[in-house]
């Protein structure tokens, strides 16, 4: 025999601090967006573009179908040993990555550095460099990135070892960047304020203790 139960719900500010604390892990388990990094991605792939490096990409199915190809970019996070983000892609000399750098990260310093560190390698080596970048294994980080350094030189010259690995370590410096915006990208959203905002906008109601109504 069916029944009628009735039971009295709340908006997020109605709720005790430990409450609201309660409603808002469960937005951020359930309800946050899964694409959340996408403005991140595409971002990296605008920095990768002025520094020369062309991702490699994968073809994503979407949800009404058809596919779209997407740039090889894995992360884990944000609170495990091991976390990182790391892609895959080849890189070769982009002789005004430094100017274009600065021009579209005018405070990064960190991005301007590494533009300034290839562009170094490839002068010294008459901008005849290149490299390989794979992802090999279970764990995304910078060091779970294969990358193999070559010079095209037609006389067959070849560059230093200090050169090789300014180039190997300036890549993964990259993936370093990467994974520091996406962590801020992370915090931002997450954050009480972001959370209790989304909650509102949503108009989302819970019981006294905090839990999801419905």
């Amino acid at each position: 025999m069916s029944q009628i139960i009735e039971t009295t719900v709340y908006q997020l500010d109605e709720l005790d601090a430990s409450a609201r604390d309660r409603a808002r892990d469960w937005y951020r388990r359930n309800a946050t967006d899964e694409d959340w990094h996408e403005f991140r991605f595409a971002d990296f792939a605008t920095v990768c573009e002025i520094l020369g490096v062309s991702l490699s990409t994968k073809s994503v199915r979407l949800m009404g179908g058809g596919s779209r190809a997407a740039p090889k970019i894995y992360f884990s996070g944000f609170s495990s040993q091991g976390d990182g983000a790391c892609y895959e892609g080849a890189y070769r000399c982009a002789r005004d990555s430094v100017g274009r750098m600065r021009a579209h990260a005018p405070q990064d310093a960190g991005l301007h550095a590494i533009a300034a560190r290839l562009l170094d390698v490839q002068r010294r080596n008459f901008y005849q460099i290149r490299a390989e970048i794979r992802h090999a294994g279970r764990y995304c980080h910078e060091y779970s990135m294969q990358i193999t350094v070559r010079r095209e030189s037609a006389t067959g010259q070849d560059m230093s070892n200090a050169d090789e690995e300014t180039v190997i370590d300036a890549l993964r410096d990259l993936a370093r960047w990467l994974y520091r915006q996406l962590e801020a990208e992370h915090d931002f959203i997450t954050a009480d304020e972001q959370v209790d905002e989304a909650i509102r906008a949503n108009g989302y109601s819970f019981t006294e203790e905090g839990y999801r109504f419905g």
